[in-house]
């Protein structure tokens, strides 16, 4: 008899098998890192069901399995090796097998050229993320599949990680979005990610074979791999078993099945893990710790005792809180709870119980905020909205008038105040990562069975808190199963993820070079602070003391009502917050479309209310809502695309057609090689400019998973010029940039220099004989040298192309650039000269070429404009600055041609009060870390706010929105929280 044991990262399995192959006995169940109790009950299972068994040739197999087989002397079996074996003898023929685990993912491609593709030590889109998102979206993970097949809509979601997504899928549920669109969204994320993740550019095709959990029990993430790959695979019998039978057919050895639960025992008893010392030494300790945080108090009443009040709401991330204050600033109410995916629910509940309670207790006033702040402020009739970091910062100077620096940390948000005279000096927030905060505790309590409360009470009494780092969510996932399996208590692994979170925001935000650095006068709050363990970690790691209003987590809607007080007593009136009456009439249907009024495609949420009031959310521009275009007089991204659009066709090519790729730097240089290619008789044709499906055509073919996605969207490029039957395609490697005589080189950064290389190795419609792929080397510094390489590579296709027609051709692309460049150059000069006649804040939006495209910057531009700034690009006015003087004060070598116009920009910005640089950043830019540093260096030095957003390819702008509004507050430009 054969047995083989997969020990997965959630899962155990076990197949007993005879010697003919047949399976005798099976079992799959969660272990809950439980794994030595879990085999020792499978132990008693398998001997009551075969009570002769004694011994059996057995193996261990899976990631949870190694350290079992080693203590216990037993044959491990590589999980890869054993699901090949099972597949090849199962299912001869198979062509590649795509397997999800609880946080393994897989891919094998079988056959002569066997590869297997595995997960790292992240989770993304493997069945723990399946699982977070359902607790995200307030369902069991069954139901996952039954709502994706109840979908209308898909939405772009993020899967490399869990807080990614949820940074994506809060503020849709936050705007109405129906949850079987978002399950089905999920489902499409977790193809796509296994897609780009895990086959890095080698193509999946012919019999496919579907393993593991996820895929067994989910019909509809089946139909979405299949969709994605246009293929249709297939989940075989006892598909969650493969690489249990797989060390089953592997098993060499005789085991002694009598002995086995004793060694079991043994090796659980030898474990150990790293620690930190304790967080409180002993109870008289936190008893101190306990007195010192109940002095900054704000006082408490009653609704009772009060006839007036203003009401602040903070619809947050995943939690809502709402909070009633008295003209005076007592808090006579509050309401913390989770929003379950539905504010909606949560504040119309919450009010309509006031109303019948305090009925003597009239509402002046009320203000939202928070990533809910236009959804709640639509449906309930809100009569301000202010943007969140003002909402704290209110309420911290309120309770501390000499507070210096505000961290705040909720659910998926940290926002970082720097206070200098009374004013908002600088904001740090976290990106699109929600690592160290509290969804982050609370997912974990979740997994181990606590609520939130509970498993930070829990950590005060750890003696040994695990020493966990500061990973990211899912991440953390296998140190904590880790620490689990070493035989670590849950009090210590909640003492030791509290510690992350610190770390987390200590020095992947904060970044401080020094306690000093951070303030004197510095108030934490947020929902994350109420943990005990969170604060004195904080305390501990900047060894200084805090202040923690006994309001820490109400301080975003308290602050929303001391705004609502301010505003209502600048201008008295009735206020427009829905009474009991409305509230017993309120009606909210939710219903998702796609705008087809421009090449964007918005997919559109639209939330009706009663009286047929709308408010639409998933729009990029204003059309949707005025059924006008956008207004782009004052915004340079939008002109420059323009100036790209219109350039010249060459309709009579007696050499026919040269595709050009639509990417990357030919956003600055199309314009050359446009009349360059003209003039030696080619009609070019380029990619789309505005198709949001570029990306998806070219997925399969992307090698890696962390290139920026400016970069990816190259392979979706040449993909749409290959459909389109063009057999040339123009896109050379060039180290080098046009010299600007700035920098002390001009290198291109090494992605846009030889991205080409990459294409040209992975997508292999490139390499047939009739399809010619001209990316040679090339250089912009040297005319002679250009026309004499441009021969050398036409002269392979076309040697009938002469020397003198390449020189006149360079000479005509030279003009068309200089020209480009002129004509940019005014352009944002107008737009600064007529922003300062209107007395409008200018933007510089500074980046890299290729952040004009839509597809990459998701319409950042027209957030901006739509809220009254002017907005122009770093090369407007980086000539402006004498670069040789600024390259000595620089505290980095100057040498790359983009970098150096980033650098320009932010010494002219810092020059001229009415200017504000926010710089775009593409996730997995490495020569961006330098750029980002050295920009804000610049600017905070002349006591300017740096904003920086980073994108990818999600386009939910809720982060982004909040950074910008927070940039423009806190600089006092305008009252844009009520536009």
């Amino acid at each position: 008899m054969q047995i083989g044991l997969d020990i997965g990262s959630t899962t155990i399995k076990i197949a007993v098998m005879d010697d003919a192959g047949n399976l005798l006995f099976h079992k799959y169940e969660r272990h809950y890192s439980q794994i030595a109790e879990k085999i020792l009950a499978l132990h008693k299972e398998l001997m009551t069901k075969f009570p002769t068994l004694h011994s059996a040739r057995l193996a261990i197999s899976g990631s949870g399995g190694i350290g079992i087989a080693d203590s216990c002397s037993l044959q491990f079996v590589q999980e890869v090796f054993a699901e090949k074996i099972c597949a090849e003898k199962l299912n001869p023929g198979t062509d590649a097998v795509i397997e999800l685990g609880g946080e393994d993912a897989k891919i094998l491609f079988l056959g002569r050229h066997f590869d297997a593709r595995m997960n790292d030590s992240c989770a993304g889109g493997t069945g723990a993320f399946i699982d977070q998102m359902a607790s995200l979206l307030n369902v069991e993970t069954p139901q996952m599949n039954e709502l994706a097949q109840q979908a209308q809509n898909t939405y772009t979601i993020a899967s490399r990680c869990g807080v990614f997504a949820k940074s994506d899928i809060q503020p849709l549920l936050n705007q109405g979005a129906e949850k079987s669109d978002l399950a089905a969204s999920i489902f499409h994320a977790v193809a796509s990610q296994a897609i780009t993740g895990l086959a890095k550019g080698r193509p999946i095709s012919g019999n496919v074979l579907y393993l593991g959990g996820p895929l067994t029990f989910m019909s509809c993430l089946r139909d979405a791999f299949d969709s994605v790959l246009n293929i249709k695979g297939v989940c075989p019998e006892n598909s969650l078993l493969y690489v249990a039978m797989g060390a089953a057919f592997c098993a060499e050895h005789e085991v002694d099945l009598t002995t086995l639960p004793e060694k079991l025992q043994a090796a659980a008893a030898q474990h150990s893990f790293e620690h930190l010392p304790p967080l409180f030494k002993n109870e008289g300790e936190y008893t101190v710790f306990k007195k010192r945080h109940s002095k900054e108090s704000v006082a408490i009443g009653t609704p009772a005792e009060a006839s007036e009040a203003f009401i602040g709401i903070d619809s947050g991330s995943t939690t809502i809180k709402i909070a009633v204050m008295s003209p005076d600033g007592k808090l006579l109410d509050s309401f913390y709870q989770s929003n379950k995916g539905n504010p909606i629910v949560a504040v119309r509940n919450y009010l309509t119980d006031f109303y019948t309670k305090y009925p003597h207790c009239r509402l002046l006033a009320g203000a939202v905020t928070g990533y809910g702040e236009e959804l709640i402020r639509h449906g309930f009739g809100v009569d301000y909205g202010i943007v969140e970091t003002m909402a704290h910062f209110y309420a911290a100077q309120y309770l501390e008038p000499e507070v210096d620096f505000i961290l705040d940390i909720g659910g998926q948000d940290m926002k970082c105040l720097k206070i200098h005279n009374g004013a908002i000096d600088n904001i740090f927030l976290n990106e699109a990562c929600s690592s160290g905060c509290g969804s982050f505790l609370q997912t974990f309590a979740e997994i181990l069975g606590y609520t939130a409360e509970q498993f930070a009470q829990i950590g005060l009494k750890a003696d040994m808190p695990v020493d966990l780092g500061s990973r990211c969510t899912v991440f953390m996932n296998s140190s904590v199963k880790q620490a689990q399996k070493d035989g670590a208590s849950v009090a210590n692994i909640s003492a030791g993820l509290s510690i992350s979170i610190v770390k987390n925001a200590l020095y992947k935000v904060i970044r401080p070079a020094s306690k000093e650095a951070i303030g004197k006068h510095i108030v934490v709050q947020g929902g994350t602070f109420l943990n005990d363990c969170v604060l004195r970690a904080f305390e501990q790691e900047m060894d200084l003391n805090v202040i923690r209003p006994n309001i820490a987590g109400l301080m975003g809607a308290y602050g929303a009502a001391l705004y609502a007080q301010r505003r209502y007593k600048d201008a008295p009136h009735q206020t427009t917050l829905l009474n009991l009456q409305q509230l017993g009439e309120f009606v909210h249907t939710v219903k998702g479309m796609t705008c087809g009024l421009c090449n964007n495609h918005c997919h559109l949420t639209v939330n009706t209310f009663a009286g047929g009031k709308r408010f639409i959310s998933g729009n990029r521009c204003e059309r949707p809502i005025t059924h006008m275009a956008p207004k782009d007089e004052l915004n340079l991204y939008r002109q420059k695309l323009q100036l790209l659009k219109e350039l010249p066709v060459n309709e009579t090519p007696k050499r026919g057609i040269m595709g050009i790729p639509m990417g990357l730097n030919m956003y600055e240089l199309l314009p050359f090689w446009n009349a360059l290619l003209s003039s030696l008789g080619f009609k070019v044709v380029h990619s789309p400019i505005e198709d949001k499906t570029i990306y998806r055509l070219g997925q399969g073919t992307i090698p890696s998973d962390t290139v920026c996605y400016p970069a990816k969207l190259m392979h979706g490029h040449i993909k749409w010029l290959l459909q389109q039957g063009i057999t040339n395609i123009f896109y050379p490697c060039m180290t080098y940039n046009i010299d600007e005589q700035g920098t002390e080189n001009c290198y291109n950064c090494p992605v846009v220099a030889y991205y080409p290389e990459v294409l040209h190795a992975n997508i292999r419609d490139l390499n047939k004989p009739e399809i010619h792929f001209f990316y040679d080397y090339l250089g912009l510094l040297h005319k002679k040298k250009l026309v004499k390489k441009l021969q050398e590579m036409f002269a392979k296709v076309y040697p009938d192309i002469t020397k003198e027609e390449i020189r006149k051709a360079v000479d005509a692309a030279f003009t068309a650039f200089y020209d480009y460049e002129a004509q940019v150059k005014a352009k944002g000069q107008e737009i600064i000269s007529k922003a300062r006649e209107e007395h409008k804040p200018i933007v510089v939006l500074a980046g890299r070429p290729y952040h004009i495209d839509p597809k990459v910057n998701h319409s950042i531009d027209r957030l901006i404009t739509n809220m009254g700034a002017a907005l122009v690009s770093e090369d407007a006015v980086s000539s402006h600055i004498k670069t040789k003087e600024l390259n000595r004060d620089l505290q980095v070598l100057n040498q790359w041609t983009y970098h150096g116009r980033l650098y320009a920009a932010a010494e002219y910005v810092a020059q001229n009060p009415d200017m504000h640089l926010i710089q775009l950043v593409s996730f997995g830019c490495g020569c961006d870390a330098i750029t980002a540093d050295e920009c804000r260096r610049l600017l905070e030095e002349r006591g300017r706010i740096y904003t920086q957003i980073k994108i990818d390819d999600i386009d939910n702008l809720g982060a982004a929105k909040i950074r910008i509004r927070s940039l423009f507050s806190a600089a006092q430009l305008f009252d844009i929280d009520n536009n």
